[in-house]
């Protein structure tokens, strides 16, 4: 890592940025820096948390959730669902339109709910128990069931990792292989493509033709009002530059600052720092399941119990109130969450984990474990990460690359001789994986899942009794004999759990609490 001297150093004496664009037009451009540069804009081919961020500024969902987490009706007006529980009917709120000028119609929202359900891991598990998604009129969204699904408005409303996107139909067509890359929603901004540069700058105007709801906003609910005429991204990946750049006054908004700089941007009397996501993130390490080494459960233990977490959180955080130890594989802090892994995680010393590892019947392959040097806080963990394997005796190939280039890497499904992968860290917001259906690290789908493809029908099933279940009990116990499946399986490792902070100018107002940064109901007082 770099000494946070140096970073200091670094920040102070850094010049002022000259970007006459940014400049222009202060008063009506809300100037914002990513934590990445936005290399995939389909927000449902990748739950990477920057496209999230864009697909939030160009599409809207038909349920949002509130304050307290609950779905509410974002572009629905409302909903009513059938004795049997077998048919649910989603009726769509007035003054939807499309920023191609169509419409917003119910075949539309339909074909969205379709591919969607077919990527995201909440979304198969509802796609799983549907019969079809279909619409009866312009207005009116027909959802046919197998079974009852009384979690359906959770799913289609959930706010991270893939929400249910609305798209025209001709887009939502496309294969959920295949990204989407003609950025058109009915959102409150319309994405300029003209002036998009990958690396350097998005842009997003003011959509004129998007009509609030009338509700206070919270969370990814309720009325998004914009006070900007544009939004504009820039990408600045050397985080001291970016710090420098909204103490001079360059930009309005940073969505990470690294933790040795808070310090001195806080001391800014312009700026202060601003934590949007109150249940932090949880950051993992991903295994390849496909192939060698980590397709043998046995070694995937054997690492399990050889990690601290307490290194990785050192690693990104010097201050305690911002990281806590979590031995679970799932976020601590949410309901129904257990400790199982106290006894097991970090169990090991290295003597004892080296003898595990070769009782594993591993044989020195080699482990390609991806390291993006533009994010911080994972590179910090692929360091540190790196380090322990080697030191139990696996043979480490450390390929340091952007962020960018591991998040297309990471799809392949090559062997590591042919441009694969064996290992990876990365982190997800808390919100995001906080119960079998939606915890997409933990899921057992296979191929249709999320890179590293975990597959384990044992998961799956309790995934859908608990999907299932009435009683509070029932559920409560069968959330328990997933998070027990889990630590067994060892689909990925837990390396803490953590809070970080972002900056903002002073004299921006409004911003909302969510897992990614909002832009509406927003504006420079």
């Amino acid at each position: 890592m770099i000494p946070r001297r140096t970073l200091l150093a670094t920040a102070a004496a850094a010049p002022l940025l000259s970007m006459p664009a940014l400049a222009q037009g202060r008063a009506r451009t809300l100037r914002y820096v990513p934590s990445s540069n936005l290399t995939l804009l389909d927000p449902i081919f990748t739950p990477a948390a920057v496209t999230l961020a864009h697909g939030y500024c160009v599409f809207d969902t038909l349920y949002g959730v509130d304050a307290e987490l609950r779905p509410v009706p974002q572009m629905a007006a409302g909903h009513s669902v059938s004795a049997d529980g077998l048919t649910w009917e989603i009726t769509l709120r007035d003054g939807l339109r499309f920023h191609d000028g169509e419409p917003v119609r119910a075949r539309d929202c339909a074909a969205s709910l379709n591919r969607w359900s077919k990527r995201d891991s909440f979304g198969q598990a509802l796609g799983a128990a549907t019969e079809s998604f279909g619409a009866r009129d312009d207005k009116t969204i027909v959802i046919k069931l197998t079974r009852p699904f009384g979690r359906l408005l959770h799913a289609i409303g959930k706010p991270h990792s893939s929400p249910a996107f609305i798209m025209p139909e001709r887009l939502a067509q496309t294969s959920p292989t295949t990204q989407v890359t003609e950025m058109v929603g009915s959102g409150p901004f319309r994405f300029a493509r003209g002036e998009y540069v990958s690396g350097a700058r998005m842009v997003y105007e003011k959509f004129a033709d998007y009509v609030p709801r009338s509700e206070a906003p919270a969370w990814t609910s309720g009325g998004k009002v914009v006070h900007f005429d544009r939004l504009e991204w820039q990408i600045l990946p050397d985080p001291a530059t970016a710090a420098a750049a909204i103490q001079a006054g360059e930009v309005d908004w940073l969505a990470a600052v690294l933790p040795e700089l808070a310090p001195l941007v806080a001391r800014n009397r312009q700026v202060e720092l601003f934590r949007g996501d109150p249940f932090g993130v949880v950051s993992v390490l991903r295994f390849n399941h496909l192939t060698p080494p980590f397709n043998n459960v046995a070694l995937r233990r054997a690492v399990l119990r050889a990690i601290d977490q307490t290194p990785f959180i050192q690693a990104i955080t010097a201050d305690p109130a911002n990281g806590q130890v979590c031995r679970s594989m799932f976020p601590c802090g949410m309901p129904g969450v257990v400790e199982l892994g106290a006894d097991v995680m970090g169990s090991l010393n290295i003597a004892q984990a080296r003898q595990a590892v070769l009782d594993a019947g591993y044989k020195g392959e080699r482990i390609v474990l991806l390291n993006p040097t533009d994010q911080p806080t994972i590179n910090a963990h692929g360091v540190v990460a790196a380090d322990l394997l080697r030191r139990i005796g696996m043979n480490v190939d450390q390929q340091d690359l952007d962020w960018g280039t591991v998040v297309q890497r990471r799809i392949s499904k090559a062997p590591v001789e042919n441009g694969g992968w064996s290992i990876a860290c990365t982190n997800w917001p808390a919100i995001s994986i906080d119960n079998p259906a939606t915890n997409t690290t933990t899921r057992g789908v296979g191929d249709a899942g999320w890179w590293g493809w975990f597959h384990d029908p044992a998961t799956e099933e309790l995934v859908q009794k608990w999907l299932s279940a009435t009683a509070p009990e029932e559920a409560d116990s069968l959330f328990r004999a997933a998070q027990a499946r889990a630590l067994e399986m060892v689909p990925t490792i837990p390396l803490g759990q953590t809070y970080s902070d972002g900056a903002i100018r002073k004299d921006i107002q409004g911003a909302l609490n969510a897992s990614v940064n909002l832009f509406w109901n927003v504006r420079r007082v």
